[in-house]
Formats: C-alpha cells, sequence, structure tokens
C-alpha cells in the first residue's frame, strides 16, 4: 500500500466511524448471534495471495459491525463503560499512525515527558498531595499487580524476586469482600496464592465498606499465626455494587501495621474530579500508597488507559525493574516508565489524556459525570415506582434490583432485557441473591436513553410474566 491509497482509505475510515457512531441507537446493543457465527464467515486458512483493500474492507463491512457488542452505545449499561470520546479517537490513530514504542524517554522523549505531566494533571484534579506521581498502565489489573508484587517484595525485605518465596512462609493480603476479582488474580500471579488472599466481611448499607475491626482482628490472627501480613487492598467504587471503604480508617490501619496500601478506584476514581464527591468515598485517600483509576471508563480516554498513582514510586521501581545494558539510558537522568511497569515495551497513552482533558476541560467532563449520577437516580426511582425491589441503592451512578420471582427469574429477565436489544444490562449477586446490575456512564448517553431503560425493562418483564402465567 502507497501513502496516496493509505490516505484514501484513511478519510474512509474516518467517513465510516462518524456514521457508525451517528447510527448507534438503531442498533442492538449486543448482535443477535449465536457462537461461531463470525468464525464461519472467516476463512480457515491464511491467504497465499494478496487481496485488494476494497475487497478486504467490504468484508469488514458484512461480517464485523452487525456482530459486534456496541460498548460505545448510548445505552450500554452493562459493566462498565470503555468510553472513547472523539478526540481521543482521533489520539489513538496518531498513535497508530506514528507507531512509536515508547519504552524510555530515548525511544520517545514526547511521550514520556508528556505522560508525567498528565499524570500530575490528574493528580491536580482529584486534589491528590504534592510529591505524588505515578505511570499509566494498560489496566487496573496490572498495576493491582504490580502493588501486590510491590507488598510481596517489601514483605519479603526485597528478597522475593532473587530468592523465590519458598522458605518465606505465608504472606497474607486483606481485602473486603467487595474487592474485585483481579485482586485474587494478582494474587496467584505474585505467588501468593488464594488461601492468603484474606476476605473480610463488610459493614453492610449505605458503603458496604470493609470491616475495620475484622481486618485488625485477621492481622493479629495472623502475626500470632506465625504468617506475615504484607498489604491491604482498599476499594472505592466496587465492581458489584459500588461499595467503598473507609480510606482513612483502613490507612490507619495500614500505618500501624506498617502495611502496603493499595486503593482499587478503577471506575469511581474518575469521580473524583468533582470536588463534592470526594468527602466521603475519598477521605484519608492520602494515607494509601498506591491508586489506580481507568480513565478509559469513566473520563473519555480510549481503552487501555489506566493511571496508577504512587506516593513512594522509588518502591514499585525496585521491585519491577531490571536494566540489561541495551537498555540503558546514557548521558542525563531522566525517566523511563517501563521500570515502573511489567511490560517493558509501552503505547503512547498520555496523547489520548492531553486531546481529553484539553478539549473537555474538568468542567464539561464534570458536568458529565454529574449527570450520569443524576440519571442513575431518577431511573433508579422510576423502577422502584414500577415495583421493582431496589437491593442495593445507587452509589454514584451504580445500583442493583430485583424483578418479581427467583434467582432464575432474575436471570431471565437480564437474558430477555440483552436479546431485546435496546438495552444492555449485566447480573450479579449481592447476600447470597441473583441481581440486575444496572450502571450509568456511557459516554454520550442523554436523560432520554437512560428513562427508555424504566420503560424498557418494565415492558420486558410484563411480558415475561405474562408468559410464565400462560405456561402454568
Amino acid at each position: 500500500m502507497d501513502w496516496e491509497e493509505f490516505a484514501r482509505w484513511g478519510e474512509e475510515v474516518a467517513r465510516f466511524g462518524a456514521a457508525y457512531h451517528k447510527g448507534l441507537r438503531d442498533r442492538p446493543v449486543r448482535p443477535d448471534v449465536v457462537p461461531g457465527a463470525a468464525r464461519d464467515l472467516i476463512a480457515a486458512t491464511p491467504p497465499e495471495h494478496g487481496a485488494a483493500m476494497g475487497d478486504i474492507w467490504q468484508d469488514f463491512l458484512d461480517i464485523v459491525p452487525d456482530r459486534l457488542t456496541h460498548w460505545q452505545h448510548p445505552r450500554f449499561f452493562a459493566y462498565f463503560p470503555a468510553n472513547a470520546a472523539p478526540p481521543s479517537m482521533l489520539a489513538e490513530m496518531l498513535v497508530s499512525v506514528m507507531a512509536p514504542q515508547c519504552m524510555l524517554w530515548q525511544t520517545s522523549p514526547v511521550a514520556t515527558e508528556m505522560e508525567g505531566v498528565m499524570i500530575d494533571w490528574l493528580r491536580q484534579a482529584m486534589d491528590l498531595p504534592e510529591g505524588w506521581s505515578g505511570v499509566i498502565q494498560d489496566s487496573a489489573s496490572q498495576a493491582t499487580l504490580s502493588a501486590v508484587l510491590t507488598m510481596r517484595e517489601r514483605a519479603t525485605g526485597w528478597t522475593g524476586n532473587r530468592a523465590g518465596l519458598s522458605g518465606q512462609g505465608h504472606l497474607r493480603i486483606y481485602v473486603s469482600a467487595q474487592a474485585h476479582s483481579s485482586v485474587d488474580r494478582a494474587c496467584w500471579v505474585a505467588g501468593i496464592g488464594q488461601d492468603n488472599l484474606v476476605k473480610l466481611p463488610d459493614c453492610g448499607a449505605p458503603a458496604f465498606g470493609m470491616d475495620v475491626a475484622a481486618l485488625r482482628a485477621a492481622i493479629a490472627a495472623d502475626r500470632a499465626a506465625g504468617h506475615t501480613p504484607a498489604g491491604i487492598v482498599a476499594v472505592t467504587g466496587g465492581t458489584g455494587i459500588g461499595a467503598w471503604d473507609d480510606l482513612a480508617a483502613v490507612a490507619e490501619v495500614a500505618q500501624a501495621e506498617g502495611l502496603y496500601l493499595h486503593c482499587d478506584a478503577a471506575w469511581a476514581g474518575s469521580a473524583m474530579i468533582c470536588p463534592e464527591l470526594r468527602a466521603q468515598m475519598w477521605r484519608g485517600v492520602e494515607g494509601c500508597d498506591s491508586i489506580v483509576f481507568n480513565p478509559h471508563k469513566w473520563l473519555g480516554a480510549q481503552f487501555d488507559c489506566s493511571v496508577q498513582f504512587l506516593k513512594d514510586p522509588q518502591q514499585q521501581i525496585d521491585t519491577l525493574k531490571i536494566e540489561p545494558e541495551y537498555l540503558r539510558t546514557s548521558g542525563a537522568e531522566v525517566v523511563n516508565y517501563s521500570e515502573w511497569t511489567i511490560p517493558l515495551g509501552r503505547r503512547f497513552r498520555a496523547l489520548k489524556l492531553w486531546f481529553v482533558l484539553r478539549y473537555y476541560g474538568l468542567d464539561g467532563l464534570r458536568a458529565r459525570m454529574r449527570n450520569h449520577i443524576l440519571w442513575a437516580q431518577e431511573v433508579c426511582d422510576d423502577l422502584r415506582a414500577r415495583g421493582f425491589e431496589i437491593v442495593t441503592e445507587p452509589i454514584l451512578s451504580l445500583f442493583t434490583f430485583r424483578g418479581p420471582g427467583d434467582d432464575a427469574a432474575q436471570q431471565a429477565l437480564v437474558d430477555a432485557l440483552n436479546a431485546d436489544g435496546r438495552i444492555y444490562v449485566t447480573q450479579g449477586m449481592h447476600a447470597g441473591c441473583r441481581v440486575v446490575r444496572f450502571q450509568v456512564g456511557q459516554f454520550d448517553c442523554t436523560r432520554a436513553d437512560v428513562m427508555l431503560a424504566g420503560e424498557v425493562i418494565a415492558e420486558v418483564s410484563a411480558k415475561l410474566a405474562a408468559e410464565s402465567a400462560a405456561s402454568r
């Protein structure tokens, strides 16, 4: 492909992108397909000879858009969003075109230096203390793994990487039962083991935060048993129901016990750019050693983009840095962010943050979040008025509910809603019961999109009830 042809097809891709997004409301959020439907349309063997770009493009149009779950759909109320604001898309296009590998300062100086500035912009926006720094990771899972590895190294006197964990005894990590499964996986990968991840009960509504008395007791019991407490993972905006720990109280325990404290704020952290939301969920955050939040969830930065703030980055550098001669930077003292993370190769993720923050400004991003929070409360109240049971009240823009019937009926409702196609939701479990989980956060959704969800849920639930009655 020469560059003239590249330019022509680049224009075609941009036209498709604009048309695709303008037409999303006319598409079902999730495709009505069966497993294998896409695979069967793709040749089973690799081509021996090249094809014209026009033929490839037509196959793309025929195969991909109608078999895709549309994460940018304004009625996507499942999981958490993976938003992609238009300025972020443009930045990602530029990164793809320039294709830098940003592992070291010398391999991409502007990428490294912009990353440092973007981290500090976000630090200021979220009212974190001066002196904190950080790094852009690909996902919160990677940041949490980095933090757990740092906990492991601190607890073993920085010998784990060299000597392994044999003979080190049982290292213990403490979390709330509301913590994300990425903490479990981090303990697997770090060699700490599932059995050494201590899951503590929560204190119930309204925050469903970690029982701090149980935390203290668990640490004391582990020390008495000869185990080695290594760290705590706190939660701000848990995936299941939005739970948030009392960071000030947890940090007090961490400090008293000499434990590393990581805060998983993957979803809710973005909302901390709104000053009024910090009073409870962010109180005591300065007591953490590490914090992760995902701008790709609620700030409009295209996936992947996860920011890990660090009070003292040297601890994570001491855990992860490995510097063979071919990676050394000669001359001036510089930051090499690959020494702060597990992967060596790094993408130019800071560019999309720069585009998004400059285009919308903090006020524009705050306005979107405040709307999402307001609309989530409105649709929650609407469902309550229609007779649905609200199981957990909105925490920011996330709540859970149940329709009539048992757990199987709740799953049937979720499946029917998603097959209907007008909205997309997911199921969850809370207090041993299946719930329907609903969150508002897609970047371009409107109040009308959110309130339509209440109507669709009521309509589909009524239809299921009628079918059930008819079958008796």
